[in-house]
């Protein structure tokens, strides 16, 4: 394995910003493999979208990631 597929296996904590106000606070806290994808989160008979926008936000002492809102899609029926 190399270093490059052990490093895209790692998981990262990110804090989620924006979307609904009433989108739990235990699912603003998340995990991803890669900060230049998406993050889809099922909300509400839909699916809230999230981005990495380039800003880090300290949570509880850790420097985290923030992915902000840009979307929301339904789910299919």
């Amino acid at each position: 394995m190399t270093h490059k597929e052990m490093v895209a296996m790692s998981r990262v904590s990110v804090v989620l910003s924006g979307g609904p106000a009433h989108l739990p606070e235990s699912v603003r806290r998340h995990e991803v493999t890669d900060l230049a994808e998406k993050v889809k989160v099922p909300f509400a008979a839909g699916y809230e979208h999230f981005v990495h926008s380039g800003a880090v936000r300290e949570v509880d002492g850790h420097r985290l990631a923030v992915f902000e809102w840009c979307a929301r899609t339904r789910m299919a029926e």
